[in-house]
């Protein structure tokens, strides 16, 4: 086996036994957390009420808005995201939103493409799961089936002496 065969063959072993199961982890995690409560937005459930845009933080891509919620009746909740926030957000402004218990924001009700994200980080969650669970079952029964052919060897070995 060449160099290159063992490079990539150290890089396939990394993915299926560390980054399988921390793709699993993060996806589940944090994915399930907040997909019912996006598609609950999407579907316009939730407590109605109004964010107030108090900052704004950008990373290299994309920005949020971060600021205050609040109800009809005067509940607030302070320092929250705002997701699917539509173009024209900017610190200051106010826009309809919903609350549908998502951990760190609502929703804004002009509607975006959070609930997808969320839901294709949450499958990518179970996918790596579910094939992580196939590569540990398969790395067992491959053990089984060593310690079995070598019990099978000795016990051949005694036979013939």
């Amino acid at each position: 086996m060449g160099i290159l065969g063992r490079i990539e063959n150290w890089r396939a072993k990394f993915f299926v036994w560390i980054g399988l199961p921390v793709i699993a982890a993060i996806g589940l995690l944090y994915g399930t957390q907040d997909l019912v409560p996006a598609w609950q937005a999407h579907s316009g459930s939730g407590t109605p009420g109004l964010f107030t845009a108090m900052r704004e933080d950008c990373g290299k891509y994309s920005c949020s808005f971060y600021g205050e919620w609040e109800t009809a009746d005067g509940s607030t909740r302070e320092d929250v995201i705002l997701y699917d926030e539509p173009d024209s957000m900017r610190v200051g402004k106010t826009v309809d939103a919903l609350d549908t218990g998502a951990r760190k924001g609502v929703f804004a009700t002009a509607g975006g493409s959070t609930y997808l994200l969320i839901t294709g980080f949450t499958l990518a969650g179970i996918a790596a799961a579910i094939g992580w669970v196939f590569v540990v079952v398969r790395a067992l029964r491959r053990r089984q089936a060593k310690a079995r052919a070598k019990e099978d060897d000795k016990a051949l070995f005694r036979i013939g002496n």
